[in-house]
């Protein structure tokens, strides 16, 4: 494979548009770019709760299979119309999320995010993906979508849910649970 960029700065965007890898251009604030360039934060999140992974490689390897799937994603974003992301994607985590959950017991109180380091990073994923969600699902009521996108993401946000109360129960830990408080008058 050749060389993509051989200049970093193109000075194209400078009118507040960019290119999609059609051809085409659209404002930088647009949906499309919006939706694009979460999915670019969530894989550098992770990126970063990989770096937290190294006692894990299970779970390391795990989250670089989902980065080269966000890859994908945004790239399916860059050229409308494209499906890279299917139900097979889906099927996927939805076994992975299976696989992870199994141990862990039912939840009876919210969490918070937090427990060890590498949880919380992961928790920061899990809030990116579904912030993530939103701007697809927005973009999807003004533009066609590959709608199997839209239900990774979903399913995505619920594995980093899952993975991040695995992480916080490690080594003895603790998930952090939310305390209530009361309503002002019952304090």
């Amino acid at each position: 494979m050749g060389y993509r960029l051989s200049k970093i700065y193109t000075r194209t965007g400078d009118d507040g548009s960019t290119g999609l890898a059609d051809g085409s251009r659209i404002a930088k604030n647009a949906l499309r770019v919006d939706a694009m360039g979460t999915v670019d934060e969530l894989n550098c999140q992770i990126g970063v709760l990989i770096e937290y992974l190294e006692d894990e490689p299970e779970l390391a390897e795990l989250m670089r299979k989902i980065q080269h799937h966000l890859f994908d994603l945004g790239g399916e974003f860059a050229v409308p119309g494209s499906h890279i992301i299917g139900d097979d994607h889906i099927e996927w985590l939805e076994s992975t999320l299976d696989h992870w959950n199994e141990d862990l017991p039912p939840l009876k109180n919210f969490i918070l995010p937090g427990g060890r380091r590498d949880a919380a990073h992961c928790h920061l994923a899990r809030a990116i993906c579904r912030r993530g969600e939103r701007v697809v699902v927005a973009l999807g009521h003004e533009d066609s979508i590959n709608e199997s996108s839209r239900r990774y993401l979903n399913r995505l946000s619920d594995l980093l849910f899952v993975v991040a109360r695995v992480l916080a129960r490690r080594d003895g830990g603790e998930e952090v649970l939310w305390s209530p408080t009361p309503p002002a008058g019952n304090r």
